[in-house]
């Protein structure tokens, strides 16, 4: 175990971090929400149906509405099968398939509220369920454009974080870097970055997290329109002060970022968070730059597929000398 490893333990840590010191496993996923599975009350209490289909990818979302769509159009179709046909009329009676598939698309019709009029029901029984199934077709269109609406307009960072964190050469000494771009044509103004780290430490034979704080060389800029390398020097204020590559490696690490920023076009605060362990961290390397001119100089060009590029670097001798 390093040197500065032992000299942080003696120190106090972070108490405001959210997390008990005896919490396992990742604290922050990489998408940014807690790590945490919830149990001793009601499944139906648990999940918010609303957060849950905001939170869906754009073809998640639209998936689960393509295919809650087609069951309960089956559903239907197959009441109205059982029903009898005799109870619709313009029916194809030719075989079971052809009047199976005339009562799925008018159940469909139904539903829509389209109501071309070549099936109509006819009886209490059929007419009931049409009826109901309208009334099941608005209230869900409804709840769907409100979904709709509510993924449109929901203010969102639109940040991409590097894979990964990289152990570099710093002001003739070492940093701890990684680094954020937006990817989204939004405005981002005011950012600041919050960093901690979570070193799970073994005290009396008992294994517990120690939470720190992680100043950063710069913690807010003005404009966030390039991407944003933040930079934790490793000095004798950092609990990584006098750590060697094996025990980046060794140690259970867990760095997470804590990110907010104003949006100009929804004239709100958004928030993204991210986190990195031990097996993220590379040691002895540097980013590459992923901007530059344009062939005309006239604009800057931001290229984030090379987020993650790195080459080898050369850390300074004297930190072997430390170790």
């Amino acid at each position: 175990m390093a040197k500065g490893f032992r000299q942080k333990i003696r120190q106090k840590n972070t108490e405001n971090s959210g997390f008990g010191d005896n919490a396992s496993g990742r604290f922050i996923n990489k998408d940014g929400l807690p790590n945490v599975r919830k149990k001793g009350v009601d499944i139906f209490k648990r999940f918010s149906w609303y957060h849950t289909m905001l939170d869906l990818s754009t073809f998640q979302f639209l998936s689960y509405l393509v295919v809650a769509y087609i069951i309960v159009n089956i559903f239907f179709a197959l009441i109205y099968f059982l029903i009898g046909v005799e109870h619709l009329t313009g029916i194809d009676k030719s075989n079971d398939v052809n009047e199976f598939i005339d009562v799925f698309f008018f159940s469909s019709q139904t539903f829509t509220t389209v109501g071309y009029g070549r099936i109509a029901p006819v009886g209490f029984t059929a007419s009931l369920v049409a009826t109901f199934e309208a009334f099941l077709g608005l209230l869900t269109f409804a709840i769907a454009t409100g979904l709709f609406y509510g993924r449109f307009s929901r203010p969102r960072a639109y940040l991409k974080f590097s894979d990964i964190m990289v152990i570099a050469p710093f002001k003739e000494g070492l940093a701890l870097m990684f680094r954020l771009a937006p990817y989204k044509n939004n405005a981002l103004t005011d950012a600041e970055v919050i960093v901690s780290t979570a070193i799970q430490v073994v005290e009396k034979n008992v294994p517990k997290t120690n939470f720190y704080t992680l100043k950063t060389q710069l913690s807010k800029i003005n404009s966030l329109a390039l991407n944003w390398t933040i930079v934790h020097k490793i000095d004798e204020d950092s609990p990584f002060y006098g750590f060697s590559e094996e025990d980046f490696k060794n140690t259970d690490i867990e760095i997470i970022v804590h990110l907010r920023a104003f949006d100009e076009v929804f004239s709100n605060t958004v928030v993204q968070r991210s986190s990195y362990v031990s097996k993220e961290i590379i040691y002895g390397a540097k980013f590459i730059p992923m901007y530059y001119p344009d062939k005309e100089n006239l604009s800057t060009v931001l290229d984030l597929s090379k987020i993650n590029d790195y080459q080898k670097a050369d850390l300074p001798v004297f930190e072997e000398e430390q170790k």
